[in-house]
């Protein structure tokens, strides 16, 4: 199966060549790295350039400058592979990372969600476990009333992508988006328990910030109609 990873970038240069290298180092030859890079032509491009260092797997796109969602989605349309993985821009993929999470699909996972350890700015361990920090569970209702599915410790079967796309207008985020989808039409979801990322989160983190109750229920209420609207 041809491994694609699919990464949105904005103002991504601080970190973004460390986790290019970290992904190469464990990517197959036949793989590829899709950079969507949201502010285009910068100091993202040139860090880009650099951690790729001429290798052919690294693509790097334009992105339609509209937001994260879209963002994610442009990298997801530009992948050729059978699995795709999503990826944030400054985070650290652990080696063993492809390869544990290769081998659910091969038994026939169309989502495979694993654990991370949460870090600080420096790398510095803050949460040992993701999963344990905050009560992942699988099921559809589980994950409506809070989301336990973050886009960088997710990888999805390009027919789970196809299925997905194009996301919706007004979507609160991608990975929540993706990951009800495919439980809602009982796609074989799998919750990996292994720390296979240092999930970097700092003070210009765009994903996984907390938000008021208020808009928690309005985007649980904007998502269970765009649910119901994807035929």
């Amino acid at each position: 199966m041809k491994i694609s990873v699919a990464l949105a970038a904005y103002k991504g240069e601080k970190y973004i060549g460390g986790q290019i290298k970290s992904i190469l180092a464990q990517l197959p030859p036949d793989g590829e790295i899709i950079v969507s890079d949201d502010l285009p032509g910068g100091e993202t491009a040139r860090a880009v350039a650099r951690a790729a260092d001429g290798d052919s797997r690294v693509k790097y796109i334009e992105g339609p400058g509209k937001g994260v969602c879209a963002n994610f989605e442009h990298a997801v349309r530009a992948c050729s592979g059978d699995v795709i993985f999503l990826s944030d821009q400054d985070d650290v993929w652990l080696p063993e990372k492809v390869g544990s999470v290769m081998k659910e699909f091969e038994k026939g996972a169309d989502v495979v969600l694993h654990d991370a350890f949460v870090t600080d700015a420096f790398l510095e361990i803050k949460e040992e476990s993701f999963f344990k920090a905050h009560s992942s569970k699988s099921g559809f209702a589980a994950n409506l009333i809070r989301n336990s599915f973050v886009g960088c410790c997710m990888a999805m079967t390009k027919e789970v992508a196809d299925m997905c796309l194009p996301f919706p207008d007004g979507l609160p985020m991608h990975d929540w988006w993706i990951a009800l989808l495919a439980l809602k039409r009982r796609k074989k979801v799998v919750l990996l328990p292994e720390r296979l990322i240092y999930w970097r989160r700092h003070e210009n983190t765009i994903t996984g910030k907390k938000n008021s109750l208020a808009q928690q229920l309005k985007w649980r209420a904007k998502m269970i109609i765009l649910l119901i609207e994807r035929k």
